[in-house]
């Protein structure tokens, strides 16, 4: 079928609608009377800033945010004090949203390569032309089945309703992509829980937090939502402050946070969780039943091997008395809470290892209680569920050997950069040479789109629909809606031209394919409606109302949906415990490498911003750089000095080299590297700048997942003799005066020093 102009405005229609005014931002009621338009918010051209509730999708767990418009142009953002997830808190990323919106490098038509890959060589095309080469592209390949894959990243809410819908009518091939997994993690949950999703960690009421591993307080899940969380256990209640001990082979923010940090080698958190077990089940202080159910048939007896003097060695600590003391506080407080990710999930026995940390909360039978873990409600629309992990590694290993070997044809990638964000062992680069087309949906130049031939950009989150269903929720039925706040950027240059969203494309595609998605609407926002109209029927939650219209328009107002009384179970039955095998670490080196999220770009996808490069780390203070924590004694040893550039080598053969930044905090055999930089391609902001620790990493997985073990390598490093200027926050703001005549700090000569005595 070719797609006429004609027939593909009619199918793509508009993703323009209905913003609604956000009215808990001190706003006036009355406002409401008029300015709850039908048409985008832009309109109103009166001088006057509104504000619109939506979703930010910078971050795994999207928040709530509010966005204040002028005259059409998205000024301000601030977190959403009704939506349940982040209560008007919101992350840096959440802010610089603002900067993707107006990107100076956004890709304001479709394009379709002219010289070799990767040249970055590009003309304008129509959507017209670009969806019927698309479609006349997969119609071509001799099965879809075989030889065409769509890659993206994980989504979730109705824009996983429309993919889910694609992919299974179309046959396409689909892999969901991240480069910091959290397979492993949602596996042990699902293990020890029984649910999908993350759980909720109800920190508020907690009164003892034991951490292994995950960054709470930074990067890891819901941080927004732990962070606010914090407060009220540090200090939100008379004669409580809640205490937190972090288990960490790195000195991350949680653990600087932390009461008590307790470092131990890389890999073994999960060794130290057992051996806490151990020291509770030997007290005799647990349930019968508990024990029955993690140890069924008499297999208790296997788990006094992890008795603290068993085990003291190989996790790296000098006495029994840390884990001693930390089973008995842990078992003795009212509220405890044992949690744990990040690095410590990040090895060959990482899905052994969280399970034993999960399970940590059955024995103090705090799961579904007031400062425990609170379990998760299915979601309310059918279809409409929470972000699926990512797949594993170990099934992109099997992808590149299938492009390897001539198999794909076609490859799609949207919000996915898989150039970028795998080891450089798989030869993933060079083997993308071998696929005849590849089409990206991007609005951004990034790695792995600058080797596309057909290039589709899709609109900024604040110019689109959506929704989301959290994927760490609140222990109640949520839905975030997202609604466009400002009309397409790029709509000037005409319907033809410009960005559009992915659901919509999909939708467009599969009806010229022929292909029946089930769906309810031809676009994407009706989609949307169908999934409100449903709520509006049932009668109960969050938004009250006596016609849907009014439903609508209150759900985009509250930028969502949820329902307080709609929960998720009080309780659920242990799952057998098992042993965890030792770690496998790769490499030779005198140096654990801990390659670690970043605060600001995260797992680089945030790189291209100015704003998140120069937000300096919480740890160093450093920005617009990658750097490598190494210990201030290992350093002088050594002869480095901050800014030393460093070639960092792992057992692949592979090095990069970043600067040094000497820590006493680091351990001593620890080498710190920040996720984030080191792009190919990726606009002025972030192409070329820093390295890339992905390229390092070897080829290893967790044995049970799949999984990357992006923290089992030991490495090398060599100063090179040549030194940067580490761009930094301390010390780089200069004093300022609070007036003309007074000083901060109030500066002396020696001369009015010897007046002044």
């Amino acid at each position: 079928m070719t797609l006429t102009r004609r027939q593909f405005l009619t199918l793509m229609g508009g993703t323009t609608g209905a913003a609604v005014l956000f009215q808990a931002c001190g706003v006036p009621e009355m406002e409401l009377l008029v300015d709850a338009p039908i048409e985008m918010p832009e309109d109103l051209v009166n001088g006057t800033d509104n504000w619109y509730a939506t979703m930010c999708s910078q971050c795994d767990n999207s928040e709530g945010i509010i966005v204040r418009v002028m005259e059409g142009r998205a000024k301000k953002v601030e977190g959403n004090v009704d939506y349940p997830i982040n209560i008007g808190g919101h992350t840096a990323r959440c802010e610089a949203v603002l900067q993707a919106l107006y990107h100076p490098d956004r890709i304001s038509a479709p394009m379709v390569r002219t010289g070799p890959r990767g040249s970055g060589e590009y003309r304008e095309i129509s959507w017209d032309d670009a969806i019927n080469r698309l479609s006349e592209t997969l119609n071509s390949v001799d099965s879809i089945e075989k030889d065409a894959v769509l890659i993206t990243n994980p989504v979730g809410g109705h824009l996983g309703l429309v993919v889910d819908s694609f992919v299974s009518k179309s046959g396409i091939n689909r892999y969901t992509y991240e480069p910091v997994e959290t397979n492993v993690e949602r596996r042990a949950v699902s293990e020890v829980f029984g649910q999908s999703s993350m759980p909720d960690f109800d920190i508020d009421n907690a009164e003892y937090i034991l951490s292994f591993g995950a960054d709470f307080l930074s990067t890891w899940n819901a941080s927004t939502r732990y962070v606010r969380g914090y407060g009220d256990f540090r200090q939100g209640r008379k004669d409580v402050r809640g205490k937190l001990v972090h288990i960490d082979s790195r000195f991350s923010s949680t653990a600087a946070n932390a009461d008590k940090w307790i470092r131990v080698n890389p890999g073994t958190e999960g060794l130290f969780a057992l051996s806490v077990m151990q020291v509770i089940i030997s007290s005799g202080e647990v349930s019968s039943d508990i024990i029955s159910a993690m140890f069924p048939a008499g297999g208790r007896r296997w788990i006094d091997d992890y008795a603290p003097v068993n085990i003291i060695e190989k996790i790296g600590l000098d006495s029994t008395e840390i884990i001693e003391e930390v089973a008995y506080d842990f078992s003795h407080n009212h509220h405890p809470i044992a949690l744990g990710g990040g690095p410590a999930a990040a090895h060959s026995n990482g899905f052994e290892s969280m399970k034993a940390v999960y399970s940590l909360n059955h024995l103090v039978e705090n799961v579904g209680k007031k400062g425990g873990v609170i379990l998760n409600p299915e979601s309310p629309l059918s279809g409409v569920n929470p972000a699926s992990p990512g797949d594993p590694y170990t099934d992109f290993r099997e992808l590149n050997n299938n492009i390897d070997a001539g198999e794909v044809k076609l490859l799609m990638v949207r919000g996915a950069n898989p150039y970028y964000g795998l080891p450089d062992v798989l030869s993933l680069k060079t083997n993308l040479s071998k696929v005849d087309t590849i089409v990206s949906f991007s609005g951004m130049m990034d790695d792995t789109t600058s080797m596309a031939d057909l290039i589709l950009p899709e609109h900024n989150s604040l110019e689109d629909w959506g929704t989301d269903v959290p994927i760490s929720g609140v222990g109640y039925q949520t839905i975030g809606f997202q609604q466009p706040v400002v009309r397409p950027f790029f709509e000037p240059r005409g319907d033809n031209l410009g960005t559009k969203g992915f659901a919509d494309v999909l939708m467009t595609l599969s009806q010229i394919m022929d292909l029946e998605l089930g769906l309810n609407g031809d676009i994407f926002k009706d989609v949307i409606k169908d999934g409100a109209k449903t709520l509006f029927d049932m009668n109960r939650g969050s938004i009250s109302a006596n016609s849907f219209e009014d439903f609508w328009n209150g759900v985009l107002q509250r930028g969502g949906w949820w329902d307080t009384n709609a929960k998720g179970p009080d309780y659920v039955k242990p799952n057998a415990m098992e042993r965890i095998p030792d770690p496998i670490i790769l490499g030779n080196g005198d140096f654990y490498l801990q390659p670690f999220p970043s605060a600001s770009l995260y797992d680089g996808r945030g790189a291209s911003l100015p704003w998140l490069q120069a937000m300096p780390d919480p740890i160093s203070t450093a920005t617009w750089q990658t750097w490598a924590e190494i210990n201030h004694e290992e350093a002088d040893k050594l002869g480095i000095k901050e800014g030393d550039v460093l070639e960092i080598t792992s057992s692949t053969g592979k090095t990069i080299k970043v600067l040094a930044m000497p820590n006493p905090a680091t351990p001593h055999d620890i080498i710190g590297i920040p996720f984030g930089q080191g792009h190919r391609d990726y606009g002025r902001y972030a192409t070329g700048r820093g390295a890339n620790v992905m390229e390092i990493l070897s080829d290893i997985s967790d044995a049970r997942t799949g999984s990357l073990a992006w923290a089992a390598n030991k490495v090398t490093i060599k100063p090179t003799g040549e030194w940067i200027r580490v761009p930094k926050f301390e010390n780089t703001v200069p004093e300022f005066p609070r007036d003309e005549h007074h000083d901060i700090i109030q500066i002396y000569s020696k001369d009015e020093m010897n007046d002044h005595h």
